[in-house]
C-alpha cells in the first residue's frame, strides 16, 4: 500500500545512503537484497488475503445480514475467512512504516522525507475521497463518505512526518504509549477535545454531520498512526551492520515474544481488550472467542496477535525463493496498483452476479449496504466454497495487469508520476 520508489536492485545488494536519525548526516550503507524482497513478499500475500475479504463481502450470502465474527451466527468456516484478513490492515500499515524508512534512505535530509511523507499522505487521502469511494459504491457523491484503510495510511504518514524529527528513543516510547495505551480511553471523551475530532482519533463507525454529508469513520487514526511509528523504527534494524543472521533471529525472537505476550495477556482478560473470551459450548468456539478481537478500533491484543505472527513469517520469507514468493513480490511492489484494481473488478464481478440473479446493476449501489439493516439485496448471494473461487479467480486476473505494470515502473523510473501509483 505504501507509495516508495523501489530501489534498484544489483546483483549481491543494493547500495544506498542511511540516515543518522539522531541530525540529518547521513553515510554510506548498504541493504541486502533479500531483505527488501521479504518485506515485498509480506506485503504480497497480505494483499491477496485482503482480496478474500472483499470478495466475501460482495458475494457471500450472509454478508449483509450479520458479522462473521458474531459467535452466535458464525460457523468455524466463516469466522476463519474473516479472521485471516485481520492481518491485513495492521500489516499494512506497519510495513508503511518500515517502507517509509527505507525510502528515506534515498533522501538528503530527514525534511525531505518529511515534505515526501506529507506529499504522500495527502495523495491518499484524496484517493480516500474520489477513486477508493467510486470502487466501494459505484457512485461519486458525497451524502456519505467512509474513512477507510486507505484514509489511515495517509493520516498516519502525515503524522510520521513530524515523528521522525523526535530521538530514538522518544520515538520508540511515543509509538509504544500510543498502540499499548489507547484502550485506557475507550469509553472516554476527553472535555477538551471537539466531539467530532475525537470520533475521528478514537470512536469507530461513529457518524459526523457536516453539511449534507454523513461522515462515517471506519478507521479512527490513533492506534494506527502508533503502529507505524512502530514500523518505521523497526525499519532500522535493516541497517544494521550485524549479519543478516543476528538480524533474522533478533526479528524472529521479537515475533515470538509479541505472540506470547498476545496468549498471556488475553488469557487474564484484564487489559488490551474491551471484549471478555469467554468458554463456549465447544472447543472450537471457545478458541474463535479468544482469538475474537477488536479491529475497531485496533486493540492492543488485536495488533499484537497479527504483528507477532507476521513478524516472523517476515524473517522465514527472507530465505524463500519458490515461484510463489517471486510472484507474490510483484504483488507486493504495485500495491496502490493492485488495491485500486482489486476493488473495482471485484465490485464489477459482483454487478454482474447481481444481475444473474435477478436483481439490477444500481442495487450494487453499496451506500445501502453500510448504513441500512435490510439492503435492496435481500436474497443475493452465495455459498463460502463459491467465494472462495472468485477470489481465486479474482487473484489468477490481476496477476497479469500487476507483472505489466511491474515491469513498466522498472522500465521507466524516470517517470515522477509513477511514484504515485
Amino acid at each position: 500500500m505504501t507509495m516508495q520508489k523501489h530501489v534498484l536492485e544489483y546483483q549481491g545488494e543494493v547500495k544506498m545512503p542511511i540516515v543518522d536519525t539522531r541530525s540529518d548526516r547521513y553515510e554510506a550503507g548498504s541493504i541486502s537484497k533479500s531483505r527488501i524482497s521479504s518485506i515485498d513478499l509480506l506485503r504480497g500475500l497480505i494483499m491477496i488475503i485482503m482480496a478474500l475479504d472483499h470478495v466475501r463481502y460482495y458475494f457471500h450470502y450472509d454478508a449483509f445480514h450479520y458479522d462473521p465474527a458474531d459467535l452466535s451466527q458464525t460457523s468455524v468456516a466463516l469466522f476463519f475467512t474473516r479472521w485471516i484478513t485481520h492481518f491485513c490492515a495492521p500489516v499494512f500499515v506497519f510495513l508503511a512504516g518500515t517502507s517509509a524508512f527505507l525510502s528515506g534512505q534515498k533522501v538528503k535530509s530527514r525534511k525531505a522525507l518529511s515534505i515526501w511523507l506529507i506529499k504522500r499522505g495527502l495523495w491518499l487521502i484524496v484517493l480516500e475521497f474520489t477513486l477508493v469511494k467510486l470502487a466501494w459504491m459505484f457512485k461519486l457523491d458525497y451524502e456519505i463518505t467512509l474513512l477507510l484503510v486507505i484514509w489511515i495510511l495517509g493520516i498516519s504518514m502525515i503524522a510520521l512526518a513530524a515523528f521522525i524529527h523526535l530521538p530514538k528513543y522518544l520515538m520508540l516510547i511515543s509509538g509504544l504509549v500510543i498502540v499499548c495505551g489507547h484502550n485506557l480511553l475507550d469509553g472516554v471523551i476527553p472535555p477538551f477535545l471537539p466531539e467530532p475530532l475525537w470520533k475521528i482519533m478514537h470512536i469507530s463507525f461513529s457518524s459526523i454531520v457536516i453539511g449534507d454529508t454523513t461522515v462515517i469513520v471506519g478507521y479512527p487514526v490513533l492506534p494506527w498512526i502508533g503502529l507505524m511509528v512502530l514500523g518505521y523504527y523497526f525499519g532500522m534494524l535493516y541497517k544494521q551492520d550485524f549479519g543478516d543472521d543476528v538480524r533474522r533471529n533478533i526479528i524472529m525472537k521479537l515475533g515470538i515474544t509479541i505472540t506470547i505476550f498476545f496468549v498471556l495477556l488475553r488469557l487474564t482478560n484484564t487489559y488490551g481488550e474491551p471484549v471478555p473470551w469467554s468458554e463456549q459450548e465447544s472447543t472450537w468456539f471457545t478458541i474463535l472467542s479468544f482469538l475474537n478481537t477488536t479491529k475497531y478500533p485496533p486493540s492492543l491484543l488485536y495488533l499484537c496477535m497479527t504483528i507477532g505472527p507476521s513478524l516472523i513469517l517476515l524473517t522465514l520469507f527472507e530465505k524463500a525463493d519458490g515461484w510463489w514468493a517471486k510472484k507474490l513480490v510483484v504483488v507486493g511492489r504495485v500495491p496502490l496498483f493492485y488495491y485500486l484494481l482489486h476493488l473495482y473488478l471485484i465490485h464489477f464481478l459482483a454487478v454482474i452476479a447481481a444481475v444473474v440473479m435477478g436483481y439490477t446493476w444500481s442495487d450494487m449501489v453499496v451506500d445501502t449496504m453500510w448504513i441500512n439493516t435490510e439492503p435492496q439485496l435481500h436474497d443475493y448471494g452465495f455459498s463460502l466454497p463459491f467465494v472462495y473461487f472468485v477470489w481465486v479467480m479474482v487473484v489468477i486476473m490481476l496477476y497479469p495487469l500487476c507483472r505489466w505494470y511491474h515491469d513498466y515502473k522498472n522500465q521507466n523510473r524516470d517517470k515522477w508520476w509513477l511514484s504515485y501509483l
